[in-house]
């Protein structure tokens, strides 16, 4: 937990720090994972099978340092989750990321998630409006295991 959030803000180019609270990591294993070069973290998921919606399971973070990217780290993460969903029975994978984080939609499309659709539009995508709270948009995936 404390080498990822010392990290994160790093990572993702923007404050987030407080966003990966330490129950994700204490609360939500095994379907959580980080990977390690060097004795260093550099790249985490974390995700939990829906208690609401059993058929479901839900990433929450996934992150991976700028030095260890474009080496499919993040895509074997995803590929990790996606096996401990099946495990549990689950048929469905959600996500979402913030509409100006055109990295994270494209590379969850190239992944096989799908945009779920919504009444609002934002440069042909997408977006949930105050999903997370007034002015807190976000764009909701979903992916077929």
């Amino acid at each position: 937990f404390a080498a990822i959030r010392g990290r994160v803000d790093m990572w993702w180019g923007r404050p987030i720090q407080g966003a990966p609270q330490r129950l994700f990591f204490e609360h939500f294993l095994p379907m959580s994972r980080a990977a390690e070069a060097d004795g260093e973290v550099v790249g985490f998921i974390v995700g939990f099978h829906s208690q609401t919606h059993p058929e479901v399971a839900y990433a929450h973070f996934i992150g991976v340092a700028p030095e260890s990217r474009k080496r499919g780290l993040a895509r074997t993460l995803y590929e990790l989750f996606f096996e401990a969903a099946r495990a549990r029975g689950c048929r469905t994978v959600e996500s979402i990321t913030g509409p100006v984080n055109v990295a994270s939609i494209a590379f969850h499309r190239r992944l096989g998630f799908e945009l779920l659709p919504s009444e609002t539009l934002v440069e042909g995508v997408p977006v949930s409006v105050d999903h997370d709270g007034p002015g807190q948009h976000r764009v909701r995936f979903r992916r077929s295991l």
